[in-house]
């Protein structure tokens, strides 16, 4: 595993990479279960960004440093310190005060929304505690493994809200059980790795974080080798299918693919499969 040297200056997260175009991203903050402050949502858009347009990198694994957490979700202690809550300690008119906190959640929600923007695949690992904004990062992400001690939840209900970073407009869409949906976001209990995986949450439940890992870097690689014109145009168009109409979907996709089959790797993907070569596909 390698250390990617233009990723050092971030501070709460480590970027590395396990093998050639895929990298690892850990949110690091480990004594304090990885919970969020401000500072990390904001340094986590920044990351995902570079890694939007990086040709060195064509998949990304995410998951959290430390044994006892992917994330405890907001810190709240630093929240109520902070400007999240829209208080200045001034009297402010309401409506002025309800602007100031919507453009903050707009912000924030910004900023969690840059892993689903990513043009690169996403493969979220989450073990341990991930609850509140782990829904909210893992919604984000293409594709959801984790492991068999994860313990889930969608917590917001309890500390007095409805969520607002994303998992109240993501979740329903990856999960078809709209009762599930309702009863988990509503009640606020916990559910365990069997039951994600019961539902569709997740697609795969190893033994281990370690196993996780291991499998997603296997799934990543595994991408990574796979056409970037390819991979990236197939996850546009189901991010487009899943928000638009089957008929505006199928007009898009023509459209996307009118210009990306011209593309090089189009030819030496056929190619390779007729000479049962394996194919190398230039940076994109």
């Amino acid at each position: 595993m390698s250390q990617l040297a233009e990723y050092s200056i971030f501070k709460h997260f480590l970027v590395t990479s396990p093998s050639e175009y895929v990298a690892h991203v850990e949110i690091n903050r480990p004594s304090k279960l990885n919970a969020f402050t401000e500072d990390m949502w904001i340094e986590l858009k920044a990351v995902f960004t570079k890694l939007s347009h990086d040709p060195e990198v064509r998949a990304v694994v995410f998951s959290g440093a430390g044994d006892r957490a992917f994330t405890a979700g907001l810190d709240v202690q630093s929240a109520s310190q902070g400007s999240i809550l829209g208080n200045s300690g001034e009297q402010q008119d309401i409506g002025r005060q309800a602007t100031t906190i919507r453009r903050h959640i707009a912000d924030f929600q910004d900023c969690i929304s840059q892993i689903e923007k990513c043009e690169k695949p996403v493969i979220c690992v989450m073990h341990g505690i991930s609850i509140g904004l782990a829904i909210d990062l893992s919604c984000c992400a293409d594709i959801r493994i984790c492991s068999k001690d994860t313990k889930f939840a969608v917590k917001e209900v309890d500390i007095g809200m409805a969520a607002d970073i994303g998992t109240l407009s993501r979740l329903p869409k990856i999960v078809s059980n709209a009762s599930w949906v309702k009863e988990i976001c509503l009640t606020a209990r916990g559910f365990g790795a069997d039951e994600a995986l019961t539902v569709g949450f997740v697609s795969q439940v190893l033994e281990t974080k370690a196993k996780a890992i291991e499998t997603a870097v296997k799934l990543a690689t595994l991408i990574s080798s796979k056409s970037p014109i390819a991979v990236q145009g197939t996850k546009e168009l189901l991010n487009h299918a899943r928000d638009n109409t089957v008929a505006d979907s199928l007009r898009y996709t023509g459209v996307w693919n009118g210009a990306m089959i011209q593309s090089n790797d189009f030819r030496a993907a056929l190619l390779s499969g007729l000479k049962k070569t394996k194919p190398r596909f230039e940076k994109l």
